[in-house]
């Protein structure tokens, strides 16, 4: 899978006219989702929008009304030309009502669609972030995926609430409105209109400076996320090196950035909309000062041009949102673009079509002529090449070598995190690649060197691997993994939070906990991949001990650099470079005077070192 687009490089985002069209459809397919709110919301708007062109032509009849019946009266009773102001203010009273009614149900409807449309996003962003597999995680940024999922979501949601349901508006008005104007005169109509296509050509424009910047500043924004993820996480570290200084500059600049294109941003859409009401107010006058020329000549009613300029003040507020519209229709098509590039990802580790749960009966994991690599069709280099071995139940295998020789790739394969380049995996008999990955990694559980627990209590971080677990059984895994009596020992036992990642554990805690937590689940298969680098030798014996006591049937394998904790291993698999080397019980290997035999001499004397060395300084 390739890496994410445009995310913090700096460089100026290209823009794909092609993409809005086709990213607006999108979202208004999401709206359709809930098809009678958006029918109401349209016939709300469509509502308002005729009753805003009904008020004009009332006020105009009712002035010309007026005018006769002031006339007619020759200066005595005006009693009838006050009714008829009177039913006419009525008139215009309720229409004005009735539309005000009309348009906050359509704000709220519109409200309603936008927040739903973004609930589903929300969701479907999540779960998508859930399938997508490692190869996608391993290129791209934390903060710039949180970026997406709530700085553009809210783009996205946004433009919903603020542009699809007034760009209704504005077309009814404006349709309407240019067939009853230029119906009654065209001159006139024209006139009234005539803002219209500065309006169009500067929203165009607008549209494309706007969408540019708001791509660039969405970057940004993914910059900062990422920036004041890595320094919240990396706080002792930027503490222990007094470097607060420099995270500060460097913050600054990002924002100091995203600052300069936020004005840039401002600054466009402020000219565009001066630009606009300029425009609309020329046409204003222009029809003032014809219409007004006309009422003088006789050739047009007083009323009539009434219409035309309350017409006009009518359009005004929708004109005034032609701006907001294009800003909305920009951000949302930059933003939904960066955000439909995650939701329209395929994960490259997926169930096969057709595949069906795996169906354990012996539980024999058998590796068969296994190459790996990271590029795509073996174009990179080899990590693993030619791994055969088998495992049965009960059984523990043991894998070492030098960093970067493949032990934790290996790991990786069995739950299906990546996908072998050459060869097959099966259990009982069944590549692993034609089961659901549901039921393959319910039987598997793999325990890292670098633990992840959450900001909750301990109970339900050893509970998260079976939250129907109850207390005895999670007490029994976290006395077999040696961490009963120090959590016991908490302020509130098991119901003692740990903090953010686990702060308040030492790594040796952490450990074991995330060992207890794999083994809840009762896995059939139990990867620790350097799981006990930070528990100590005498706790890490007693670990060892526990497992290999309840492990009759579950296979395990034991990834590690100090051989002591694979030493009792069934079978120990040596790799280098990718390949399997040697390979043996302990004994077997040690009389082999390999390099398992250099690799077990070289840490025994540097243990016998080290226990001299403490002798010396304790007398």
């Amino acid at each position: 899978m390739s890496p994410l687009s445009g995310a913090g490089n700096g460089a100026a985002p290209a823009i794909d006219f092609k993409a809005m069209p086709r990213v607006l459809t999108r979202l208004n397919r999401l709206a359709l989702n809930y098809p009678w709110r958006f029918c109401a919301a349209i016939l709300c708007a469509l509502c308002a929008a005729v009753l805003g062109l009904v008020t004009p032509r009332l006020l105009g009849e009712a002035v010309n009304q007026a005018h006769h019946l002031l006339a007619d009266a020759g200066g005595g009773d005006d009693s009838l030309a006050r009714s008829a102001l009177y039913h006419s203010a009525l008139l215009i009273l309720a229409a004005a009502s009735l539309r005000g009614c009309f348009t906050g149900l359509q704000g709220y409807l519109g409200e309603n669609i936008a927040q739903r449309v973004g609930y589903d996003l929300r969701l479907a962003f999540f779960k998508k972030l859930q399938a997508l597999d490692f190869s996608f995680h391993d290129v791209s940024h934390s903060g710039d995926l949180i970026a997406r999922g709530m700085l553009d979501l809210e783009g996205v949601r946004s433009f919903l609430e603020m542009g699809v349901l007034r760009i209704i508006t504005l077309v009814l008005l404006l349709g309407f409105g240019a067939w009853r104007l230029l119906g009654v005169d065209w001159l006139l109509g024209a006139l009234a209109l005539s803002f219209v296509p500065v309006v169009l050509v500067r929203a165009s424009m607008m549209g494309v400076r706007l969408r540019r910047t708001w791509l660039r500043l969405q970057q940004l924004m993914s910059d900062l996320t990422l920036g004041m993820e890595e320094n919240l996480q990396g706080v002792r570290v930027v503490r222990a090196f007094a470097s607060q200084k420099h995270e500060l500059q460097r913050f600054d600049r990002i924002s100091a950035q995203a600052l300069e294109v936020s004005d840039q941003r401002i600054s466009a859409r402020v000219f565009s909309m001066s630009l606009m009401n300029l425009a609309f107010y020329s046409a204003m006058a222009l029809v003032l000062w014809v219409g007004g020329n006309r009422v003088a000549e006789g050739a047009m009613s007083v009323g009539l041009l009434t219409e035309f300029l309350t017409f006009m003040m009518i359009l005004q507020q929708p004109v005034r949102q032609v701006g907001m519209i294009v800003n909305a229709s920009a951000r949302a098509t930059s933003a939904g673009g960066r955000l439909f590039e995650i939701l329209d990802a395929r994960p490259d580790i997926r169930d096969a079509e057709g595949a069906r749960p795996l169906q354990l009966s012996e539980g024999v994991l058998c590796f068969e002529n296994v190459d790996f690599d990271y590029g795509k069709n073996g174009e990179g280099r080899k990590i693993l090449d030619n791994i055969s071995f088998t495992l049965r139940p009960g059984q523990t295998l043991g894998i070492v070598g030098a960093p970067g020789s493949g032990k934790s790739t290996l790991a990786n394969l069995i739950p299906r995190f990546y996908d072998a380049s050459a060869g097959r995996i099966t259990i009982d008999g069944q590549d692993i690649r034609t089961v659901t990955l549901d039921s393959l990694r319910s039987h598997i559980s793999l325990v890292q060197q670098e633990v992840f627990l959450f900001d909750t209590s301990v109970q339900e971080n050893l509970a998260y691997t079976d939250p129907l677990a109850d207390e005895e059984r999670v007490r029994q895994a976290a006395e077999l993994t040696q961490i009963h009596e120090h959590v016991v020992g908490l302020p509130a036992g098991y119901g003692t939070r740990v903090g953010e990642r686990g702060v308040a554990l030492s790594g040796g805690q952490r450990q074991r906990l995330s060992i207890a937590r794999g083994i809840i689940s009762e896995p059939r298969f139990l990867i620790l991949d350097d799981a006990t680098a930070a528990i100590d030798a005498v706790t890490e014996a007693r670990v060892r001990h526990n497992l290999r006591a309840d492990a009759h049937a579950r296979a395990t394998i034991v990834i590690a650099h100090r051989l002591s904790s694979v030493k009792d291993a069934d079978e120990i698999l040596v790799l280098d470079n990718g390949r399997i080397v040697e390979r043996g019980s302990h004994r077997d290997l040690l009389a082999r005077d390999g390099a398992y035999a250099a690799l077990w001499n070289l840490q025994y004397s540097a243990a016998q070192v080290s226990s001299v060395g403490d002798g010396e300084r304790q007398r």
